[in-house]
């Protein structure tokens, strides 16, 4: 396990500390290792400068740095170079420093305590043995900074939401002047060609080669596109026809909003510079959202081939049979021939249960109906400085895996469903490495519809060779 603490955090939290690179290891984490003071002395005394970080539900990390060992004799201890820090609210990036006031003591070292800061405490983070409430724990310490800690104008809502229950509680062990392996020298954990040019064109070629299986008179490989609002579907849709076109597109609307700009079911084209069309088609729709958006009855329609092409959804009005351009009965060319779920990598651990529990429901129905899913794992390159410095490092960045395996079990899909892209958003350019994860992304979901229109073949074939019996 590396850590949920971001290489970003990491820059940030040297910076406050000084005197130099710092290498920062994971010594405890309560989801690893159990919320339990025991434990947490055990794994983090006598380890010398530690740094404690914990997570809640609304996105907010805070913690405390000590330069001093942790251990279990019950006594305060002062330690001028202490501080405890804000790196997050609600999502939102405020890196705030709290320095060490000299008013009482630093650090406060109890068997029966976690990790706890200052005299009175400012941060007392839990005692004894806290218990997993089922996807965060609810400690049983308080946050008030003000005693031994400079507050900076800030009060305890606008730190941790008022309130102590996190999802991750994680202790580092901090040392000076060894800086960590670069990524570019770690081994890949998912093996992929060298990227090149030539790799580049050989994909892109896979993909224009690519016609749905003869026999089942399917012209166009349909390729249903959900997710969140704002996690990057149509992104991906501009990202996949902008490679293709040569330049950067942005034909489908996209963008950041609070509700899905995306209000029509659109079978998207994909073409080549020349205008021809590929033999696919990326199906963006709604956005998913509590209480609005696609919903369980109009994902069914959609799987079947039911809701027409460019159909506006009503938030009001649910499409049924007798709808206008309802189709009833749908060719094997209007299915759905696989699903990929868009997940934004950035967002995964505060992720509503609501949409949680709807992505679930699409996958009941898609498990009945055999049809085959996928997860794209957008903006990878914001968990890792080196992916944001080289797309290519993808596959060897440890925070890049983290989040993938977090993605696999967040809708029970094998690791190898997972697929990490970064769409084209800031950039006025092509990039080779960019375009490469994107289209090694397509290439494995075209695979997986061809798995599917192979098995529709044989359906067909079984049910005929009955009939002649």
């Amino acid at each position: 396990m590396t850590g949920k603490l971001s290489d970003k955090d990491m820059d940030q939290l040297e910076q406050w500390i000084g005197t130099g690179p710092k290498t920062f290891t994971l010594l405890y984490a309560i989801t690893r290792d159990g919320c339990n003071a025991t434990t947490f002395h055990q794994k983090c005394d006598n380890q010398g400068a530690t740094v404690t970080v914990l997570y809640n539900q609304q996105g907010s990390v805070y913690g405390g740095y000590t330069s001093s060992d942790w251990y279990s004799t019950g006594s305060y201890y002062i330690d001028t170079s202490a501080f405890l820090y804000q790196l997050r609210y609600s999502n939102t990036p405020t890196p705030v420093k709290f320095p060490y006031n000299n008013n009482g003591n630093s650090i406060y070292k109890q068997a029966n305590y976690g990790p706890t800061f200052g005299g009175g405490h400012d941060l007392h983070t839990f005692s004894g043995t806290v218990n997993n409430s089922g996807g965060y724990f609810a400690l049983n310490g308080s946050l008030y900074i003000g005693n031994s800690y400079n507050a900076q104008g800030k009060n305890t809502n606008q730190i941790n939401n008022g309130n102590m229950y996190v999802t991750e509680l994680e202790v580092y062990k901090v040392e000076t002047g060894r800086k960590q392996k670069p990524a570019n020298d770690k081994k890949p954990w998912r093996q992929t060609r060298n990227w090149n040019e030539q790799f580049l064109n050989e994909i892109t070629e896979d993909i224009v080669a690519f016609k749905p299986v003869p026999g089942l008179k399917v012209k166009d490989a349909r390729i249903l596109i959900v997710g969140p609002v704002g996690a990057g579907k149509s992104s991906f849709y501009n990202t996949i026809n902008s490679i293709f076109r040569g330049r950067i597109t942005q034909k489908a609307c996209s963008g950041s909003a609070e509700q899905s700009l995306t209000t029509a079911y659109t079978p998207y084209k994909v073409k080549v510079k020349s205008g021809s069309p590929l033999n696919f088609r990326l199906c963006d729709t709604r956005g998913l959202e509590e209480s609005q958006g696609l919903d369980v009855l109009e994902c069914n329609y959609l799987l079947d081939g039911n809701i027409p092409s460019y159909y506006q959804f009503n938030p009001t009005t649910v499409i049924n049979p007798k709808t206008p351009g309802f189709k009833v009965n749908p060719s094997a060319n209007d299915v759905i021939h696989c699903a990929v779920f868009v997940l934004d990598a950035t967002t995964l651990e505060v992720m509503s249960s609501k949409i949680i529990e709807k992505m679930k429901g699409f996958q009941d129905l898609m498990n009945q109906k055999g049809i085959p899913q996928t997860i794209l794992l957008t903006k990878v390159d914001k968990l890792c400085k080196d992916v944001q410095r080289d797309v290519s490092l993808v596959f060897k960045s440890p925070e890049v895996e983290q989040h993938v395996e977090k993605a696999s079990q967040l809708l029970g899909l094998p690791r190898a469903n997972v697929l990490p892209v970064k769409n084209y958003e800031n950039e006025h350019d092509l990039d080779d490495n960019i375009s490469i994860l994107a289209l090694l992304a397509l290439r494995q979901v075209l695979y997986f519809a061809e798995d599917f229109l192979d098995h529709m073949l044989d359906k067909m074939d079984d049910a005929k060779s009955e009939e002649s019996e």
